[in-house]
Protein backbone atom coordinates (compact mmCIF):
# COMPACT_ATOMS: atom_id res chain seq x y z
CA UNK A 1 0.00 0.00 0.00
CA UNK A 2 1.39 3.28 -0.96
CA UNK A 3 0.29 6.52 0.70
CA UNK A 4 0.23 10.50 0.45
CA UNK A 5 0.98 12.79 3.34
CA UNK A 6 -0.68 16.15 3.50
CA UNK A 7 1.18 18.33 6.62
CA UNK A 8 -1.89 20.84 7.90
CA UNK A 9 -0.56 23.90 10.48
CA UNK A 10 -2.60 23.19 13.54
CA UNK A 11 -0.43 25.50 15.78
CA UNK A 12 3.01 27.28 16.05
CA UNK A 13 4.88 28.89 18.53
CA UNK A 14 7.72 31.62 18.34
CA UNK A 15 10.38 31.31 20.41
CA UNK A 16 14.00 30.73 20.54
CA UNK A 17 15.64 28.94 17.57
CA UNK A 18 17.80 26.78 20.43
CA UNK A 19 14.55 25.22 21.53
CA UNK A 20 14.97 23.07 17.67
CA UNK A 21 18.71 22.92 18.16
CA UNK A 22 20.66 21.80 21.04
CA UNK A 23 23.72 24.45 21.56
CA UNK A 24 22.74 26.36 18.22
CA UNK A 25 21.52 29.81 17.86
CA UNK A 26 20.24 30.62 21.10
CA UNK A 27 18.62 33.58 21.54
CA UNK A 28 17.34 34.08 17.44
CA UNK A 29 13.66 34.38 17.81
CA UNK A 30 11.97 31.44 15.85
CA UNK A 31 8.60 30.71 14.60
CA UNK A 32 7.63 26.57 14.15
CA UNK A 33 4.55 25.01 13.16
CA UNK A 34 2.60 22.67 14.63
CA UNK A 35 1.56 19.98 12.11
CA UNK A 36 -1.52 17.47 12.24
CA UNK A 37 -0.19 14.88 9.14
CA UNK A 38 -3.38 13.57 7.13
CA UNK A 39 -2.41 10.27 5.92
CA UNK A 40 -4.26 9.78 2.41
CA UNK A 41 -4.36 6.11 0.93
CA UNK A 42 -6.53 2.50 1.94
CA UNK A 43 -9.66 2.35 3.90
CA UNK A 44 -8.36 3.71 6.96
CA UNK A 45 -8.63 8.04 7.44
CA UNK A 46 -5.03 7.81 9.76
CA UNK A 47 -4.18 11.15 11.53
CA UNK A 48 -0.18 11.58 12.66
CA UNK A 49 -0.67 13.82 15.82
CA UNK A 50 -3.47 16.22 16.36
CA UNK A 51 -2.38 19.74 16.42
CA UNK A 52 -3.40 22.93 19.36
CA UNK A 53 -7.37 23.03 20.52
CA UNK A 54 -7.18 27.02 19.82
CA UNK A 55 -4.68 27.90 17.79
CA UNK A 56 -3.53 31.24 17.55
CA UNK A 57 -4.00 32.83 13.92
CA UNK A 58 -2.22 35.94 13.39
CA UNK A 59 -0.82 37.44 9.98
CA UNK A 60 3.09 37.53 11.39
CA UNK A 61 2.99 33.94 12.14
CA UNK A 62 1.05 32.76 8.88
CA UNK A 63 3.71 35.40 6.97
CA UNK A 64 6.79 33.39 9.32
CA UNK A 65 5.54 29.91 7.97
CA UNK A 66 4.77 30.70 4.79
CA UNK A 67 1.24 28.90 5.46
CA UNK A 68 -2.29 29.04 6.99
CA UNK A 69 -3.07 27.61 10.65
CA UNK A 70 -6.08 25.72 10.93
CA UNK A 71 -8.51 25.31 13.59
CA UNK A 72 -8.56 21.41 13.66
CA UNK A 73 -11.97 21.23 12.13
CA UNK A 74 -10.91 23.51 9.28
CA UNK A 75 -7.73 21.50 8.13
CA UNK A 76 -10.03 18.42 8.37
CA UNK A 77 -12.37 19.59 6.23
CA UNK A 78 -9.68 20.12 3.51
CA UNK A 79 -9.68 16.49 2.65
CA UNK A 80 -13.89 16.61 3.12
CA UNK A 81 -13.28 15.08 6.72
CA UNK A 82 -14.42 15.42 10.26
CA UNK A 83 -13.29 14.56 13.45
CA UNK A 84 -15.58 11.78 13.47
CA UNK A 85 -14.37 9.94 10.64
CA UNK A 86 -10.96 9.66 11.85
CA UNK A 87 -10.00 5.63 12.42
CA UNK A 88 -6.38 5.99 13.71
CA UNK A 89 -4.66 8.25 15.36
CA UNK A 90 -0.78 8.12 15.93
CA UNK A 91 0.94 9.73 17.99
CA UNK A 92 5.20 11.02 17.44
CA UNK A 93 4.65 11.84 21.89
CA UNK A 94 2.17 13.20 24.04
CA UNK A 95 3.43 16.73 24.29
CA UNK A 96 -0.20 18.87 24.76
CA UNK A 97 0.88 20.61 21.25
CA UNK A 98 0.60 17.19 20.00
CA UNK A 99 -2.21 15.87 21.50
CA UNK A 100 -5.12 18.62 22.49
CA UNK A 101 -7.43 17.48 19.80
CA UNK A 102 -8.06 13.93 20.62
CA UNK A 103 -11.00 13.97 22.63
CA UNK A 104 -12.87 15.22 19.35
CA UNK A 105 -12.30 11.56 17.13
CA UNK A 106 -14.49 9.41 19.13
CA UNK A 107 -14.02 6.58 16.87
CA UNK A 108 -10.14 6.90 16.48
CA UNK A 109 -8.15 4.16 17.50
CA UNK A 110 -4.72 5.97 19.54
CA UNK A 111 -1.81 4.81 18.49
CA UNK A 112 0.92 5.63 21.98
CA UNK A 113 4.01 4.45 22.97
CA UNK A 114 3.93 2.84 26.68
CA UNK A 115 6.73 5.31 28.26
CA UNK A 116 4.70 8.21 27.34
CA UNK A 117 1.69 7.50 28.84
CA UNK A 118 4.25 6.27 31.78
CA UNK A 119 5.36 10.30 31.73
CA UNK A 120 1.81 12.05 31.11
CA UNK A 121 0.65 9.94 33.88
CA UNK A 122 3.82 10.72 36.13
CA UNK A 123 5.35 13.63 34.59
CA UNK A 124 9.02 14.69 35.84
CA UNK A 125 9.23 18.24 36.97
CA UNK A 126 10.84 19.22 33.52
CA UNK A 127 8.19 17.26 31.50
CA UNK A 128 5.71 20.37 31.79
CA UNK A 129 4.65 19.94 28.47
CA UNK A 130 2.71 17.20 29.65
CA UNK A 131 -1.04 17.88 30.59
CA UNK A 132 -2.80 14.40 31.54
CA UNK A 133 -6.41 16.06 30.88
CA UNK A 134 -6.14 16.38 26.80
CA UNK A 135 -5.49 12.37 27.01
CA UNK A 136 -8.19 11.56 29.90
CA UNK A 137 -11.71 11.32 27.97
CA UNK A 138 -9.85 8.82 25.31
CA UNK A 139 -8.37 6.92 27.78
CA UNK A 140 -11.60 6.21 29.62
CA UNK A 141 -13.22 5.67 26.65
CA UNK A 142 -10.93 2.57 25.70
CA UNK A 143 -9.01 4.19 22.39
CA UNK A 144 -5.84 4.23 23.14
CA UNK A 145 -3.42 1.20 21.74
CA UNK A 146 -0.68 0.46 23.55
CA UNK A 147 2.91 0.48 21.59
CA UNK A 148 5.74 -1.52 23.42
CA UNK A 149 8.47 -2.44 22.61
CA UNK A 150 10.85 -1.21 19.29
CA UNK A 151 8.55 -1.43 16.07
CA UNK A 152 5.17 -1.90 15.37
CA UNK A 153 3.32 -1.96 11.99
CA UNK A 154 0.04 0.11 12.51
CA UNK A 155 -1.82 -1.09 8.90
CA UNK A 156 -0.06 -2.47 5.95
CA UNK A 157 2.54 0.21 4.36
CA UNK A 158 2.83 2.43 7.66
CA UNK A 159 4.99 1.32 10.93
CA UNK A 160 6.56 3.32 13.42
CA UNK A 161 9.96 3.03 15.47
CA UNK A 162 10.83 3.58 18.74
CA UNK A 163 13.08 6.80 19.10
CA UNK A 164 13.63 8.45 22.30
CA UNK A 165 15.04 11.59 21.67
CA UNK A 166 13.12 14.15 22.59
CA UNK A 167 10.89 12.46 24.66
CA UNK A 168 11.13 8.66 26.51
CA UNK A 169 8.37 7.50 24.13
CA UNK A 170 8.82 8.88 20.83
CA UNK A 171 7.49 7.29 18.38
CA UNK A 172 9.19 7.87 14.44
CA UNK A 173 6.53 7.17 11.69
CA UNK A 174 7.62 5.27 8.72
CA UNK A 175 5.08 5.64 5.50
CA UNK A 176 5.43 3.60 2.41
CA UNK A 177 4.56 6.44 -0.55
CA UNK A 178 4.63 6.59 -4.22
CA UNK A 179 8.55 8.37 -3.92
CA UNK A 180 10.17 6.04 -1.45
CA UNK A 181 9.61 5.42 2.43
CA UNK A 182 9.22 8.67 4.07
CA UNK A 183 9.32 9.15 7.85
CA UNK A 184 7.78 11.80 10.09
CA UNK A 185 10.28 12.49 13.08
CA UNK A 186 9.47 11.16 16.65
CA UNK A 187 11.10 14.09 18.00
CA UNK A 188 10.92 18.16 17.84
CA UNK A 189 13.26 19.38 15.26
CA UNK A 190 14.04 21.27 11.61
CA UNK A 191 15.89 20.61 8.44
CA UNK A 192 18.93 22.01 10.36
CA UNK A 193 19.28 19.25 12.96
CA UNK A 194 19.54 16.80 10.03
CA UNK A 195 21.81 19.46 7.89
CA UNK A 196 23.71 21.51 10.00
CA UNK A 197 25.51 24.28 8.75
CA UNK A 198 28.84 24.54 7.43
CA UNK A 199 30.27 25.46 11.17
CA UNK A 200 28.77 22.48 12.88
CA UNK A 201 30.18 20.23 9.93
CA UNK A 202 33.50 21.98 10.32
CA UNK A 203 32.89 20.50 14.18
CA UNK A 204 32.80 16.58 12.81
CA UNK A 205 29.01 16.67 13.67
CA UNK A 206 26.83 15.18 11.31
CA UNK A 207 23.48 16.04 12.92
CA UNK A 208 22.29 18.13 15.90
CA UNK A 209 20.47 16.76 18.76
CA UNK A 210 16.74 18.28 19.91
CA UNK A 211 16.86 21.38 21.97
CA UNK A 212 15.36 19.66 24.69
CA UNK A 213 16.09 16.14 24.60
CA UNK A 214 16.76 13.16 27.12
CA UNK A 215 20.42 12.71 26.63
CA UNK A 216 22.28 14.76 24.40
CA UNK A 217 24.47 12.05 23.13
CA UNK A 218 22.05 9.07 22.62
CA UNK A 219 20.04 11.93 20.93
CA UNK A 220 22.39 12.15 18.50
CA UNK A 221 22.63 8.64 17.45
CA UNK A 222 19.10 8.49 17.26
CA UNK A 223 19.01 11.11 14.51
CA UNK A 224 21.78 9.56 12.54
CA UNK A 225 20.07 5.98 12.21
CA UNK A 226 16.01 7.87 11.60
CA UNK A 227 18.45 9.81 8.83
CA UNK A 228 19.08 6.41 7.15
CA UNK A 229 16.31 4.74 7.79
CA UNK A 230 13.89 6.72 5.19
CA UNK A 231 14.24 8.33 1.42
CA UNK A 232 12.13 11.05 2.80
CA UNK A 233 12.60 12.98 6.02
CA UNK A 234 9.62 14.74 7.54
CA UNK A 235 11.26 17.30 10.54
CA UNK A 236 8.17 17.84 13.13
CA UNK A 237 8.39 21.14 12.83
CA UNK A 238 10.28 22.00 9.68
CA UNK A 239 8.30 25.10 8.95
CA UNK A 240 8.81 24.33 4.51
CA UNK A 241 6.26 21.91 4.68
CA UNK A 242 3.45 24.92 6.15
CA UNK A 243 2.18 25.48 2.62
CA UNK A 244 -0.02 22.21 2.45
CA UNK A 245 1.92 20.71 -0.13
CA UNK A 246 1.31 16.79 -0.58
CA UNK A 247 4.26 14.54 0.02
CA UNK A 248 4.98 10.98 -2.00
Amino acid sequence: MKYRIHPIVMGSKVFDKGMMTYQLDYGTPYTIPIYCWYIEGGDKKILVDTGEMQPIVSEDREKALGGHIHTFEEGLARFGLKPEDIDIIIHTHLHNDHCENDYKCPNAEIYVHEKELESIHDPHPLDFRYMEDYIADVEDNGQLRVVSGAEQEIVPGIRVVHTPAHTEGGLTVLVDTDKGRAAITGFCIIDENLNPPKQIRAMEMEVIPPGTCINPKESYDILLRVKDMADIILPLHEPRFASGEAIG
